[in-house]
């Protein structure tokens, strides 16, 4: 899997968007996750993520992938379409996964409100594709991030591919030697993969936020640089790493910021609010760190990230797309 360059999708995508619709506050455009629309008096934002590689866990997976769009921009995530695309009419597969949307849309206070269902004899594992929508008061872009603003992440890089690995792989980290205990954490982390609580932290004072997904924490902060024009600087030895994404990554051999970083959130804020958001996120008991800067003014050639001194301006491929092939 790939993405599109940002050149292909202005071109073959962002530019047919059909009617005009005067109440489109944001539309399709690179590394925006999420629409937004004015109704009335409030502004609706929706998004539609697909999910299809992680199995064990699709469903779990899927509504939080989907919602944390939302979260990322201000939003909050309250209904939620699912379309799921089975190889073969398996109920027993089709139980786990709805059973699965099921719990996770209740934990987060998502009702599921409609969908599709139907199997697809081409397909080789099941594949999801989830629409969800929620109000918000203040609409935050990825593309908002501002010269001087400081980069915070919450929690840390690879928290969804730690839980990847834990759980579709783990007959590969036996074999590597990893302990038993220590996959079992990694399983645990399917429960930090939303990011609706820090979300509702940083909303009221974020210039940009987004959910890094494919590609990892290097990707996200990737994309967030590029759609706002400027250039983030960050140093590997400041970006947090649980221990248990640490070994997982290295027994299979991938790198935990180029490894599925949904659970993370990235957020730019003024430099004079990063110390009181910080502290505000440890009150909710919510992990976060500083740990990078938006430089001043640079010219188009410097935009993107520079991450341990070398520059990175186009998307980053996932090293877990590899483990499926």
């Amino acid at each position: 899997m790939a993405k599109f360059s940002p050149t292909d999708l202005d071109h073959y995508v962002f530019s047919r968007t059909g009617a005009r619709d005067d109440r489109l506050r944001v539309g399709a455009r690179y590394a925006e996750d999420a629409a937004a629309v004015s109704i009335d008096e409030t502004t609706l934002v929706i998004s539609s993520d697909p999910i299809s590689l992680a199995a064990a866990r699709i469903g779990t997976l899927g509504v939080a992938i989907a919602s944390n769009d939302i979260a990322a921009c201000g939003g909050r995530p309250e209904w939620l379409v699912s379309t799921i695309l089975l190889p073969e009419p398996d109920i027993e597969l089709l139980d786990d996964i709805t059973a699965q949307l099921d719990a996770e849309a209740e934990r987060l206070g998502i009702s599921i409100v409609g969908g599709h269902t139907e199997t697809v004899s081409s397909l080789s594992r099941p594949l999801l594709s989830l629409t969800c929508m929620g109000p918000t008061d203040r609409y935050v872009p990825t593309a908002g991030a501002e010269h001087g603003d400081v980069v915070l992440l919450t929690k840390g890089a690879g928290i969804e591919g730690t839980g990847v690995l834990a759980t579709d792989f783990r007959a590969d980290l036996d074999a590597a030697g990893v302990e038993s205990a220590t996959i079992d954490r990694a399983i645990e982390f399917f429960d930090d993969i939303s990011v609706l609580p820090e979300s509702a932290v940083l909303a009221p004072v974020a210039t940009s936020m987004h959910d890094p997904t494919e590609g990892g924490v290097l990707n996200g902060l990737v994309e967030l640089a590029c759609a706002s024009g400027v250039q983030v600087e960050v140093e590997s030895t400041d970006v947090p790493i649980r221990p248990e994404t640490q070994t997982l990554c290295a027994a299979m051999d991938v790198d935990p910021l180029r490894v599925l970083g949904s659970g993370a959130l990235l957020a730019t804020v003024p430099r004079d609010e990063a110390t009181a958001a910080l502290a505000a996120l440890e009150t909710e008991g919510i992990e976060a760190t500083a740990i990078g800067r938006v430089d001043a003014e640079v010219d188009e050639s410097e935009v993107g990230v520079v991450y341990d001194g070398r520059q990175y301006a186009t998307a980053v491929q996932d090293d877990m797309y590899t483990l499926w092939d």
